[in-house]
């Protein structure tokens, strides 16, 4: 079947993939190690505490840490996320996703007339929640962790406080960042802190590793109480923001029950509400198998597209009805990922004409900067973390004094029944804000199992586009046994509904499939999304992967 192995030759070491995803499994001792990263330090530092007995659990942490200092545009401590672990045969969520302040209401982002005010949930001091990556880490850690808490923040104390030689693409992101805020007359203190990024020089961040110090000696009592909760909190009175101490000492983190469901001979452990993408990417994979033709279809035809997007239709109107914070709203995950149910919702594909996008209603009766990494430590153990502060470099507003740059995960929210947000996202009710809920998220780390045997563990960043690239993989993976690299690397296509008949897709699609769908009624955006980080069990062997366009880099060994 695919890329993997029939049952009866189920192969006995676990697979890996990075999409800030990390999974842990309990099989046959493995000889072989990997990591799939966003970049190189933390590529590096995964493989050193793996190398020092650490687990994958800890490698993990000790990666997310290093992200906060040398990814910012979306590594992070003041953002959040979600991982997924499966270790010993039991798997487990560890979500961490940031929650709206105390102070947060549903209109806080309307005007006097009820409309959307421009901005305000993207940029500046109001687009923020409370963080939770610390605590999610602590959380990890305390639960699944083996070598101490302060071995695995120091690397990233070290590097905010030595400093690291700047890649040129980090370089040149924070270039067009800073352009871009000059340009929009957007009043942060982002160029404070990184204009003086410079590419190939070393680049140090004193106040980040006074914080990360802290968070190394008193664990995540170090951020959320005491000296950096005051500073933050302060920051935030001074500039009219609303995150108090009381939201940091009251952020938990919480471990919630993966989702786990049967398809194509495989068992897919996914992400549970608050994120929608483990709903989505089931919906998708189980729509597909019910649609596509049974000659099977051409990879990346217009055909495929076309199937793919069709069902993208129906997903996407099912997210903004049905999905949020499952703390505060009833997400009905078994009923939207039943296969009658999805027969049913299925049944209106055409396979060769575009269905009304104003007829695809919510069928049951009743950023684009986040990161991704994936491991698998020699036990066998392994992590799919995704890690986000959504847009590229959050709200551009750095903590003064603590020295990293705040989320803007506010916009995750719906600011209005049927307003797009800034990934052009329509959500409802079960979305709307309200004191200590989770934004909706798409982030989507997701592992394969066979006889709980580890198959491929994938994830992506890119706000809504995260769910596509994670499916597509898995297909790419399961339908067309493609390697790890033609994996990450292999054009990708997404469509969510609205904008009206439009695919977005990277540069690669055929001239000849572009004609046939733009002959159908689609318009084609072609723009590069995601990151993915990969890794697969193939004959036995690892095989791990990062996207090429990203500065990500992969380690089997």
């Amino acid at each position: 079947m695919g890329l993997f192995f029939s049952p009866v030759k189920l192969l006995t070491k676990s697979v890996f993939l990075f999409q800030l995803c990390i999974f842990t499994l309990q099989a046959e001792q493995v000889s072989q190690s990997a990591v799939a990263m966003p970049d190189s330090f933390s590529a590096d530092t995964a493989k050193n505490i793996l190398e020092q007995g650490g687990n994958a659990v800890d490698a993990a942490i000790a990666a997310q840490f290093v992200l906060a200092v040398t990814l910012p545009e979306a590594g992070n401590i003041g953002g959040g996320g979600f991982m997924l672990i499966q270790k010993e045969g039991k798997s487990d969520f560890i979500d961490y996703r940031e929650t709206a302040p105390q102070a947060a209401h549903r209109d806080m982002y309307l005007d006097a007339q009820g409309d959307v005010i421009k901005n305000k949930s993207i940029y500046g001091i109001h687009a923020s929640g409370v963080p939770g990556s610390v605590a999610g880490m602590w959380l990890a850690h305390k639960k699944h962790g083996t070598l101490k808490w302060a071995t695995l923040v120091q690397p990233a104390v070290t590097l905010a406080e030595q400093g690291f030689k700047v890649p040129p693409k980090l370089a040149n992101g924070v270039e067009r960042y800073i352009a871009n805020l000059q340009k929009q007359k957007i009043n942060v203190n982002f160029e404070k802190y990184f204009a003086g990024i410079k590419a190939n020089k070393v680049f140090k961040q004193p106040e980040l590793a006074a914080t990360l110090k802290r968070i190394r000696d008193k664990g995540q009592d170090g951020f959320y109480k005491g000296e950096t909760a005051r500073i933050i909190a302060n920051f935030m009175q001074q500039h009219g923001g609303i995150i108090t101490q009381a939201d940091l000492k009251n952020y938990t983190a919480k471990s919630r029950i993966p989702i786990k469901a049967k398809w194509n001979g495989y068992e897919v452990l996914t992400s549970p509400p608050p994120s929608s993408g483990g709903i989505a990417i089931l919906q998708w994979l189980k729509m597909y198998e019910l649609k596509k033709p049974n000659m099977g279809v051409v990879h990346n035809s217009a055909q495929y597209v076309h199937l793919l997007a069709e069902i993208g239709k129906r997903v996407f109107a099912d997210r903004a009805e049905y999905l949020g914070d499952p703390d505060f709203f009833n997400v009905p995950v078994s009923a939207l990922t039943d296969i009658n149910y999805l027969e049913q919702r299925s049944e209106s594909i055409s396979l060769t004409a575009i269905s009304t996008t104003e007829n695809i209603k919510p069928g049951l009766k009743e950023s684009e900067q986040t990161t991704h990494f994936s491991i698998i430590d020699k036990m066998g153990n392994a992590v799919a973390n995704t890690t986000t502060i959504n847009l590229g470099f959050g709200s551009g507003v750095v903590v003064e004094g603590a020295g990293f740059i705040l989320n803007d995960e506010m916009d995750d929210f719906s600011a209005k029944p049927g307003a797009m947000n800034a990934f052009g996202a329509i959500g409802g009710k079960a979305n709307e804000i309200q004191p200590h809920k989770r934004m909706l998220s798409s982030m989507t780390p997701t592992i394969l199992l066979q006889n709980n045997t580890v198959k491929m563990v994938t994830g992506s960043p890119g706000g809504t586009t995260i769910i596509s690239s994670v499916y597509e993989s898995i297909l790419n993976a399961v339908e067309f046994n493609m390697s790890a690299a033609d994996i990450v690397n292999s054009t990708r296509f997404h469509h969510q509904l609205w904008p009206k008949n439009v695919i977005r897709t990277h540069a690669g699609l055929s001239e000849n499939t572009k004609a046939e769908l733009i002959k159908m009624g689609y318009t084609l955006d072609e723009r590069r999304f995601g990151d993915l980080q990969v890794i697969i069990n193939k004959n036995g062997q690892l095989d791990a992967a990062s996207e090429k366009s990203g500065r990500g880099k992969s380690i089997v060994f």
